[in-house]
């Protein structure tokens, strides 16, 4: 499967973001419970992460996946035109992550559009940052999301509010993708 072309500019910003921490690979390995040979593939463009492996060196490096995606784009606008919007695709899963309106310094949210394939799972081990909040609005086709322990079906134009405090786990219903917004606050 060939990489996205945001997977080098994105194992250039995880190789710094981990030498900025003085960390080894064997310390972010045991730190983010991702395998040293796994870290090397990724800091080395061999591969892209997956959402899961993005989730958990979020949560070692205490920042949301947004925040790690935003280092990696090259330029914020006020105007986000649609086909300058960041999309990454997590090879494991068929996940889709388009960055509708990336983190800004000057501004307190973020949306983002996933689509997750029929009968695709994302689990989460911990949240990247404690207590953030999300409201995820579903545009199409089903979605279980785990929270908290706690499963919430939801259906077209559902919005679940929460805030992350544990792991979580996004399942699309078994026949077709699901389509929602998250905005983060």
């Amino acid at each position: 499967m060939p990489l996205d072309d945001l997977t080098p500019r994105l194992a250039d910003r995880l190789k710094r973001l981990r030498q900025e921490a003085g960390w080894s690979l064997d310390t972010l390995a045991t730190r983010s419970g991702v395998s040293r040979a796994t870290l090397s593939r990724m800091e080395n463009a061999e591969v892209s992460p997956s959402a899961e492996a993005l989730g958990k060196l979020c949560a070692a490096y205490r920042m949301p996946m947004s925040r790690l995606i935003r280092m990696v784009e090259q330029d914020f606008a006020a105007l986000v035109p649609a086909d300058a919007q960041t999309v990454w695709h997590d090879p494991a899963t068929g996940f889709a992550r388009r960055s509708i309106s990336p983190p800004a310094d000057a501004l307190r949210g973020e949306v983002i559009a996933g689509t997750l394939p029929a009968g695709a799972r994302i689990a989460y081990d911990t949240p990247p940052v404690e207590g953030l909040e999300h409201h995820l609005v579903l545009q199409s086709g089903r979605l279980t999301l785990t929270v908290d322990g706690t499963d919430h079906v939801l259906t077209p134009g559902d919005c679940l509010r929460y805030r992350l405090h544990g792991p979580t786990a996004f399942e699309a219903g078994p026949d077709a993708p699901a389509h929602y917004l998250l905005f983060l606050v």
